[in-house]
C-alpha cells in the first residue's frame, strides 16, 4: 500500500468502532500502562524464552512475536476460552498486520541461499517464511480466523493506517471486529535497513463495533473517533475531525517531525520512539495502547496520536476519545484510505 493522498473516515453514529483488548510482546514493558512512562526497563516480554514452543517452529521472527501479542489480546478481550481457542465470530473477524520490515530476514536469507546454492538449496518449510502477508497468514492459522486478511506496509503512518482499514472494514460491513497488529522484529537485518539499534516489538489490538462489544460484556477503553493521511500535518488534522474547540489530553508524537506549535497546547505528550527506539510499522498501534492506559488513569481529554511528517511521504493523524463518549457529528464522507 503506497501513495500520499488525502484520507478520511468518519464514525456513523450507529457504528462507534471501540477498542477492547490489547496485548504486548515488548521487552522492557510488561504492560501497556507502562507505555505513559517512565518506562520500567526490565520485566516484559523475554524473546529468549517467548518465542520458543512447538506452535512457533518453522515461523519467522515477525510471526513468533505477533503470535504472543495476540494471545494476550484476545486473552484481554474475552475472545479466547480456557483453551485459547477463539470464540468470536470466526467467519466475520478481520486481521490486518503493520508491518515495514517484518520478513525482511526471512527474504535476504532466502536471496542469500540462492546465490550460493540456486533454488534447490531452498527449504520447502521455510519458503512461506518470505511471503510479504506470513504474520496475517498465522495469526489468522492460528485462530481460525476467516474474516478479511491483509499487510499494511506503508512507510511511517503504517500502524495508523492499519488502524484505520481495520475500522473501515467494520464500518463497510466487511467484518464484525478485527485484530490489528503492529510488528518489527529486531536482527542484524533490521539494524542494517534502519541504521542504528532497535529492539523486538509486537502490539495487538482488538476492535469492535461498541453495541455488539457492549451487548458480550466486552470492555471498550478507547474509541476510534477518526483518521487520516495526508501530506501535511494541517490536512491530516482537519480530516481527522480535529477543531479548535478539540481538547487533547495526551499528544503521542514527535514534535519534531509534526513540525505544528499549535500542538503543545496538549497537557501532556509522549514521543514512544524517543523511549523505545525505532517502531516502523509497529508504532501507531502502540499508540493506541498508549492512549487505552491514558483513559484508563481516569485522564481527561482526548488522545491525539501522529506519526510521519516533513521527513517523510506523508502524515497521519488519528483522534482517539474516552469510553463512553459523545457521539461525534455526522460529516461528509472524504476519500478513503
Amino acid at each position: 500500500m503506497s501513495g500520499t493522498s488525502t484520507a478520511r473516515t468518519s464514525d456513523p453514529s450507529s457504528r462507534t468502532v471501540v477498542v477492547t483488548g490489547i496485548g504486548l510482546a515488548l521487552p522492557g514493558v510488561a504492560t501497556y500502562g507502562d507505555l505513559l512512562g517512565p518506562l520500567p526497563g526490565e520485566g516484559g516480554f523475554d524473546p529468549a524464552t517467548g518465542l520458543t514452543g512447538r506452535e512457533l517452529r518453522h515461523k519467522d521472527r515477525a510471526s513468533r512475536l505477533a503470535l504472543r501479542a495476540v494471545e494476550s489480546a484476545l486473552d484481554d478481550a474475552g475472545l479466547t476460552d480456557a483453551t485459547a481457542a477463539f470464540t468470536g465470530a470466526a467467519d466475520a473477524t478481520a486481521v490486518v498486520v503493520s508491518t515495514n520490515l517484518g520478513n525482511a530476514d526471512s527474504v535476504c536469507d532466502a536471496a542469500d541461499t540462492i546465490a550460493a546454492e540456486g533454488v534447490r538449496g531452498l527449504s520447502p518449510l521455510g519458503l512461506p517464511r518470505t511471503s510479504s502477508n506470513v504474520v496475517a497468514g498465522w495469526v489468522a492459522i492460528r485462530y481460525g480466523l476467516r474474516g478479511p486478511n491483509l499487510t499494511v506496509c506503508n512507510g511511517a503512518t503504517s500502524g495508523l493506517d492499519a488502524l484505520a482499514w481495520a475500522r473501515n472494514l467494520m464500518l463497510a460491513g466487511r467484518a464484525e471486529a478485527a485484530v490489528v497488529v503492529g510488528v518489527e522484529p529486531a536482527g542484524a537485518v533490521t539494524e542494517k535497513l534502519l541504521g542504528e539499534q532497535s529492539t523486538d516489538t509486537a502490539v495487538a489490538v482488538v476492535l469492535e463495533p461498541a453495541d455488539p462489544a457492549g451487548d458480550r460484556g466486552a470492555r471498550p477503553r478507547a474509541t476510534i473517533a477518526g483518521h487520516a493521511r495526508a501530506q501535511d500535518l494541517a490536512e491530516a488534522l482537519s480530516y481527522a475531525g480535529m477543531t479548535q474547540t478539540t481538547t487533547i489530553g495526551l499528544w503521542l508524537g514527535d514534535e519534531a517531525s509534526a513540525g505544528a506549535g499549535h500542538l503543545l497546547a496538549a497537557t501532556r505528550r509522549i514521543d514512544l520512539e524517543a523511549q523505545l527506539g525505532p517502531l516502523s510499522g509497529a508504532l501507531g498501534v502502540l499508540q493506541c495502547a498508549a492512549a487505552a492506559a491514558h483513559f484508563e488513569t481516569g485522564a481527561t481529554g482526548n488522545v491525539l496520536a501522529t506519526v510521519g511528517g516533513p521527513r517523510h511521504d506523508a502524515t497521519a493523524a488519528l483522534l482517539l476519545t474516552p469510553w463512553p463518549t459523545t457521539r461525534p457529528s455526522t460529516q461528509e464522507p472524504g476519500e478513503h484510505p
